[in-house]
This record gives C-alpha cells, structure tokens and sequence, in this order.
C-alpha cells in the first residue's frame, strides 16, 4: 500500500476529514484538482454558511474554529410568506445562546487549510487531477492526472455533489436539476436587521436575508436561471435598486458591497454512501437544497461519523475500510440525512408552488407553527444540535 487512506476532493468534506484523522497514525493522501495556493487563500465566493452548535464543537476539537477571524452570532429567525405581514419567529431559547453562526465559506476552507498543511502522515497532492478510482477486495486505487497510480486501504469521495469518484465506483444517483439558480451576495442598508435572519417566501421568488457583523446582509436571491443571469449583468445600482424593492424595503435602501456570484440549483442524494473499501462524504453522498441551511452541517457531521467509525476500528484491530465500517457509517449518515432530505424537499414543493391552494396551505402551515410552542423548540433545537 502507498498510503491508508485516500480522499479526493479538498473542499471543506475533504479538508476536514483529513483533520478528523490526526493523531492516528494513518497515512493519508489528499487529491486535489486546485493547485496549493487555491486552497491556502480561497477566494470570496458570496456563500455564508449557516453552522449550528454542533458544528461549531466538531470544529472546535478540530482546532480550526479559532483559526476563523470572523462569526456573525445568529440570534433568531424569521420565515415569512408571499405579502402577508405574518412572520413564523424562532428565538433562541430562555438560555440566550444563539441559533447559530453566519461565517463565510472561504474562511471555513482557509482554516481548515491552515490546521492540515503541516499535519503529520498526510499529503497534498495539490493541482492534479483524477484519471481512474477503482477498489478491489484487497485494495483501493486511484490513477492520477500525471499518470502515477496510488493504492490505499480506503478510499473516500468527497468531489462534489456530481462526483466522478461516485460514477466510477457505480453507485446511481438521484440528481435533480431545479431550473433555478441563487444570487447571493453583501449589501449595506439603512436599517439595523438585529442579527435575525429572515427567509421569505415570495410569490414567484425565495429570498433570504442572512444578517452579517458591521450591520451588514447577505442576499439570496432564488428566480428561474434565466431572471438570475438578466440580474447579474445589472450595474450595482440598478442591482441594489432591485434587491431593495424584492425584499420591501424591510431593511431600508440597499447598497452594494461586495461582488455578486450566481449558482445553479442542483441536488444530489446517492443510492448508496458507501461501497466495497469506499464511502461518500459531503455532497458527494447528499447535496441539498440550500434552503433549510442544513448542507454543510450534514456533510461535516457526517465526515466526522466516518472518522469515528475509523478510530473505533482501529482500537479494536480492524479493517479501517471493512465492510462493518462502511456499514455503520452508512447506516448512521442516512439515518440523519434522510429525513433533512425529505423535509428540505417538500418544504421547497410547497413554497415554490404558486397555485392557490398551495398558497393557502403554507400561510395556513405558518399559522398552525406559531401556535404550537413544541413546533417551534423543536424546530430551534434542532438548529441548534446539528
């Protein structure tokens, strides 16, 4: 063997599973189409990800989340539909804690950089490409751009939500293409949004309002592709006009700050998570909508699972990538995965549906949720845990 385990893929899923495996004396190659100095200073992508308290704690024993500079505190939030004033609040509890915490994706991705660029037993193998991945009983082996092939006892495919890892291993995937696609980006505004974040529901759009430090929000703004693309070419003024308008106001006059990026919206979910001497982690297994903000804390979750698996294999002598491995990692990650998937998938049924019926049943879902306390502390709760 060239190494014990193989990741491909070093976005954040792969990055920080890397890390998950420190101190145990594992080789670890890391595969990674972007070059070194990519990875090491990401650039701003508009994305800020919404992490709950146990992503924080995953972080924290990572020793990444001290390496972030910067974490806006989210204190509630607020979902609102169509024009009615009427808004579905969660607060944070009687224990003051925040629901979460906004931090921008790059600055996730830096620190994690920063705690496995030097880690013991692992290498970067920085701006090549992936050629071939296949595992045997024995073995896992990759081939790589440059033509060198490398065998492992596991291999790990965290290559995005159309992972060729995932299609060269021949696990099916269900892969919905939404026709739709975010504009997200940072804007200035009058009015102070008291650190709650707001997802509106709106006749014909989704937008979301995700409050920043320094009074500032990030947008995101969900239309068919074909609207994003005509905003996106819009002057910042004419953009910050619009974004005023879509959002009523409710923040006061807009102003850009920052650049806009577009994303099309596409979810994944894996027939399977695992595979003889292989898993799935991150988009790669479940890619979701990024609606229920529940996408990066599924992935890191359940990289952590896999790498618990892993230790507990070792303290007992076993394969680190034998079936009962790959079994319980399978079993546990869709255990948590699969009801955020549904729920997250009939959420966005509903509130993309304009017919008047399914107006009527999400205002009329709205109201049933404001009157039911354990719905709401439920719903904070799991915020909260995950």
């Amino acid at each position: 063997m060239d190494c014990d385990v193989i990741i491909v893929g070093g976005g954040p899923a792969g990055l920080a599973f890397a890390r998950s495996l420190r101190d145990t004396g594992l080789e670890v190659l890391l595969v990674e189409r972007q070059p070194r100095a990519a990875l090491a200073e990401p650039g701003y992508d508009g994305r800020e990800i919404a992490l709950t308290h146990g992503s924080r704690a995953i972080l924290e024993r990572m020793g990444v989340w001290e390496r972030i500079p910067e974490a806006a505190p989210l204190q509630a939030a607020r979902v609102r539909n169509g024009r009615s004033a009427f808004a579905l609040d969660f607060d944070p509890g009687h224990d003051g804690q925040p629901l979460g915490w906004l931090v921008s994706n790059h600055l996730i991705r830096q620190a994690l950089f920063e705690a496995v660029q030097d880690q013991p037993g692992l290498r970067l193998a920085c701006g090549i490409g992936l050629g071939s991945a296949r595992t045997t009983r024995d073995f896992a082996e990759v081939t790589l751009s440059t033509g060198l092939s490398m065998r492992g006892r596991l291999l790990v495919a965290a290559d995005s939500r159309m992972s060729p890892v995932r299609e060269q291993l021949g696990i099916a995937a269900e892969i919905n293409r939404l026709g739709r696609s975010m504009l997200v980006c940072r804007v200035s505004h009058t009015k102070w949004h008291e650190q709650v974040a707001t997802e509106w529901f709106g006749h014909g759009q989704t937008i979301a309002l995700l409050p920043l430090n320094n009074g500032m929000t990030s947008v995101v703004l969900t239309l068919p592709e074909r609207a994003i693309a005509r905003l996106a070419t819009l002057p910042d003024a004419a953009l910050a006009k619009e974004l005023t308008k879509r959002s009523s106001g409710i923040l006061g006059p807009m102003e850009m700050a920052g650049s806009r990026h577009v994303y099309p919206l596409v979810t994944t979910w894996a027939k399977h998570f695992g595979a003889r001497r292989a898993a799935l982690i991150g988009d790669a297994a479940v890619g979701m909508h990024p609606v229920t903000a529940h996408g990066f804390n599924l992935g890191l979750s359940g990289q952590d699972l896999l790498a618990a698996e892993i230790r507990e294999a070792l303290r007992h002598g076993r394969d680190i990538a034998g079936e009962q491995v790959i079994r319980s990692y399978e079993e546990g990650h869709r255990a948590a995965a699969r009801p955020l998937w549904l729920g997250t998938n009939l959420l966005v049924t509903l509130y993309t549906d304009e017919r008047p019926l399914a107006r009527v049943m999400r205002h009329t879902g709205l109201r049933l949720g404001a009157r039911l306390p354990v719905f709401r502390t439920g719903v904070r709760n799991m915020l909260m845990a995950r």
